[in-house]
């Protein structure tokens, strides 16, 4: 692609320094019309500055969305029914989002007519893939402009020094070295990078903006009851709640608690390890009150498949690989499974726990009658369990005859 070759770019613009910065270089480099997109999915700030700051720089079309609602409802909870953890702890909070921003992106492009987009991600990191692989799947002839991997600013002074000599104005906080870098939306807030590079060193309190220590949490414990139908949440405490205002009181309740911090070493998709500082308050409460009712209300084999095909699931979205066709073929079996994870849980939440209190489902498996040790159904039978377990050990006494006769 020749920079001639560009009409008009849709940016994902945030209006802070980095994207600031790619808006005049897309402009100055490309000689284009650049149409700034920027999402409000729950990072916690105005985001209403973005646009002035768009339009001191000569931006005739700015987009300014509230996708908080679509993104819980159509992002999150779906990756939620498969109970998704990469790499066993991390919730996905920045790579979900990737997905929605994308298809923004791109519906703009085709209202507008644009023949490219572009993204603020380095050069290093998953955000880079995730984006491209999106718009890729969604607009296969798109035109991508990844100025991270184009331009000579590759240090935060000479990004300043850009930004000064084209009247972009920079935050007091931006100049110099940040401490480190953060990412936010509804689901999660996470930071990387400078003081937090050295994974023995252990991230200082001031780090932390959702989540209160659990040593400074209330000395008292709160009882939270879920209601789920078919899979998502719906009421706390039985109010009724839209998707985004429940995942909003969510944080609300286990971040005054302590809970849902996480400092990670995960294995980026481009082949290096990164540390990382996760806050995901409300989704740790989600996750915990989720498989409470599924314990009673999946069957056993449904409940390991869904296990066994958690770490792919989590991997593909961790990867980018929202819009692929893998994805969408587990989605459907895991929509599948969750016909019935209908009821409630009550959780306790206590200085960085959450305890399961109780589970009620009018679906639920679990039958008293079954499991108890007193007399209990006549359909389980204790002399039927003697073949059943000669069956089974069947295999195991033949490998050790076996083996003795070696």
């Amino acid at each position: 692609m020749t920079k001639q070759s560009v009409n008009k770019v849709v940016l994902a613009y945030s209006g802070g320094l980095d994207t600031s910065v790619i808006l005049k270089w897309l402009q100055e480099e490309y000689s284009c019309e650049v149409i700034t997109f920027t999402a409000d999915l729950g990072q916690g700030e105005d985001i209403e500055p973005a646009r002035e700051k768009a339009k001191l720089m000569g931006i005739e079309h700015i987009y300014i969305e509230d996708l908080r609602e679509e993104f819980t409802k159509d992002y999150v909870f779906p990756m939620f029914r498969a109970n998704a953890l990469y790499e066993g702890q991390y919730l996905l909070g920045t790579s979900i989002a990737r997905p929605l921003i994308a298809k923004r992106q791109i519906e703009i492009a085709r209202e507008l007519g644009a023949d490219a987009v572009s993204h603020g991600a380095t050069g290093k990191g998953n955000d880079q893939v995730r984006f491209e692989l999106a718009y890729y799947a969604l607009q296969p002839d798109i035109k991508v402009i990844a100025p991270w991997r184009e331009w000579d600013l590759s240090s935060r002074t000479k990004l300043i020094d850009y930004a000064e000599s084209h009247q972009i104005p920079v935050p007091k906080d931006k100049r110099g070295e940040a401490p480190f870098s953060v990412d936010a939306n509804l689901l999660h807030i996470s930071a990387e990078g400078k003081v937090l590079e050295d994974p023995a060193i252990p991230p200082e309190e001031y780090v932390f903006s959702r989540t209160v220590s659990p040593m400074d949490a209330p000395d008292k414990a709160e009882d939270v009851k879920i209601d789920f139908e078919a899979g998502d949440p719906v009421a706390i405490n039985g109010v009724a709640m839209t998707p985004a205002m429940l995942l909003t009181k969510l944080n609300e309740l286990g971040g005054k608690h302590g809970i849902g911090r996480l400092d990670l070493v995960e294995n980026r998709f481009v082949g290096m390890k990164s540390r990382g500082i996760y806050e995901t308050p409300g989704g740790t409460v989600l996750l915990a009150a989720r498989r409470a009712m599924e314990s009673i209300t999946l069957d056993r084999g449904a409940a390991h498949l869904k296990d066994e095909l958690m770490p792919r699931y989590a991997e593909l979205i961790y990867n980018g690989f929202w819009f692929s066709p893998e994805r969408e073929m587990l989605q459907a079996a895991i929509d599948a499974s969750q016909a019935t994870v209908t009821g409630e849980v009550i959780v306790k939440l206590y200085k960085g726990n959450i305890i399961i209190l109780g589970r009620t489902s009018p679906y639920s498996l679990y039958s008293e009658d079954l499991v108890t040790f007193e007399e209990g159904a006549a359909d389980y039978d204790h002399r039927d369990a003697h073949g059943f377990i000669r069956l089974n050990a069947l295999r195991l006494k033949v490998n050790e005859m076996a083996r003795r006769r070696k």
